[in-house]
């Protein structure tokens, strides 16, 4: 039985149980609920919870669990040679056997008793059903994978023996405790007010383990490169290791990267904030509610379109048509025409990205100035001041730890860009000032240093977790920064 029959099952026994818990709330009370301490609701939701969380935390624990326990187990299995191999070896070879493990899971029980049983006669029954393996298989893999898929088998029997056996019990459990004086209500909202903790705690959790995962990579990364050649060095280049030059590390030097991020996104904040405000404040101030119904959602469509659509744009649209301009300008003023601005530029990647920005600022500014209580708008107003004046001397400072916020996400969302840079603004990790040039931000050489069939043990790899590092403790320096200006300006107009 797959896993989401299972969560069906189990959500239909905590359903049923919602309903029997009602009934019998109301049983219990001959009729008068004033009786109850909490009311049948109360009653079926707590037997809805007893039948389905405790199934479905064993569910979490179990799958999280088995993988490990199972292919444990299958390595055991292997040859001498092999258990004597390397820890990546094994890996290797069990991946290996995962693959001809979903492999023989299309064929039937029948059909694979008739498969052959060395790794260079099965390869080619499985290319049949659309399933390649690599050729550096071994034949005791075929008997491993077989082993794993008995014992997938019998752990996803017990697991829904089990998770339903818990559901089931946990049902009448709740059903045979509920009473007149049951505290059902204060029971569910504790459970609920613990869901709610743990949903908190796991995004906290979930944020310290990254953090804690790129701290201990950087460190391997800094174990091989001096942290102040990270930091100051003007040369990116991580050469690849070589046959005839094994110990090639390359050059890393943070500096081209976190110019060009840095000069990318204040191209895209110049384009966007200026278009954005402008746009919100029209909207929350002058346009009239039928037109403000129009325009807002069409230009909210802008934030549905996907990066890498705005990529193809900026590479087939924008970077030609300015690449042909400055070439006509030039011909105009020197007689040359040659194009000054290349296709592929920080200008056309800042003129994109801020283009995909501006519903982020808009929006955005728009929800925050239209919170601004109407006392003080109705008040300038009344007080002789103009739209405009109330705008500038009241909206907007009142508004302005919003704005701030707003401006916050839309630099964060501007640095993390990836797919824009690389369509628009190359891979080249050079130095300049000049916006017409190629540059490349940090996010692109991430992506470029994680892909390919290198290890996680060189620093061409490792590189990567110290460039994040980099971005978390920018975004990091722009949130105190702007937590700053929040509160400045909130003590200064509450």
């Amino acid at each position: 039985m797959s896993i989401l029959n299972i969560f069906f099952l189990v959500a239909a026994i905590g359903v049923s149980g919602y309903f029997l818990g009602r009934a019998r709330a109301k049983n219990v009370s001959g009729g008068d609920l004033s009786k109850l301490h909490s009311l049948p609701g109360y009653a079926g939701a707590y037997v809805f919870l007893w039948a389905t969380i405790p199934s479905v935390l064993f569910l979490a624990a179990w799958l999280m669990a088995a993988p490990f326990m199972l292919e444990n187990t299958v390595r055991t299995g292997f040859p001498q040679t092999e258990q004597d191999t390397s820890e990546n070896n094994q890996n290797l070879s069990m991946g290996m056997v995962r693959s001809l493990a979903g492999g023989l899971r299309e064929f039937s029980v029948d059909e694979r008793l008739g498969l052959p049983k060395t790794f260079e006669e099965i390869g080619p029954k499985l290319n049949e059903r659309g399933i390649v393996l690599g050729s550096n298989g071994q034949d005791f893999m075929i008997d491993a994978a077989y082993t794993l898929i008995a014992l997938q088998d019998k752990s996803r029997f017990w697991l829904t023996v089990i998770a339903i056996t818990t559901s089931f019990i946990g049902a009448v459990w709740a059903l045979s405790r509920i009473a007149i004086r049951l505290r059902a209500r204060n029971q569910v909202e504790t459970i609920i007010l613990a869901g709610l903790i743990a949903a908190s705690s796991i995004a906290v959790l979930s944020t310290i383990g990254i953090f804690l995962s790129m701290v201990a990579e950087s460190g391997r990364f800094f174990a091989s490169v001096p942290p102040m050649e990270f930091l100051f060095g003007t040369v990116w280049d991580p050469r690849f290791a070589a046959a005839d030059n094994p110990g090639a590390t390359g050059q890393f030097g943070l500096i081209p990267l976190l110019a060009g991020t840095i000069y990318i996104a204040l191209v895209a904040m110049i384009v966007a904030v200026p278009i954005g405000l402008f746009a919100a404040i029209y909207m929350a101030e002058y346009a009239s509610s039928r037109t403000r119904a129009i325009v807002k959602p069409l230009l909210e469509v802008l934030a549905g379109i996907p990066t890498i659509v705005y990529g193809f744009f900026a590479l087939v649209t924008v970077g030609p048509l300015l690449r042909d301009i400055s070439a006509q300008i030039a011909g105009i003023a020197t007689g040359d025409g040659a194009s000054f601005i290349q296709a592929q530029s920080v200008l056309t990647a800042g003129l994109v990205m801020g283009v995909m920005l501006i519903p982020f600022v808009s929006s955005l500014s728009d929800d925050v100035i239209t919170q601004v209580p109407a006392s003080m708008r109705e008040g300038s107003l009344g007080l002789g001041a103009t739209r405009s004046e109330t705008m500038v001397r009241v909206l907007l400072p009142a508004a302005l730890p919003g704005i701030v916020g707003a401006l916050l996400l839309t630099g964060s969302r501007a640095i993390g860009e990836t797919m824009i840079v690389v369509l628009a603004a190359g891979v080249a990790a050079r130095l300049t000032l000049n916006p017409f040039e190629p540059m490349t931000t940090v996010t692109v050489k991430i992506v470029n240093q994680l892909t390919g069939d290198l290890e996680f043990t060189s620093p061409q790899t490792l590189v990567a977790f110290a460039l994040g590092m980099t971005l978390f403790f920018i975004t990091l320096g722009l949130n105190v920064y702007a937590l700053y200006i929040v509160r400045k300006y909130r003590e200064q107009y509450e």
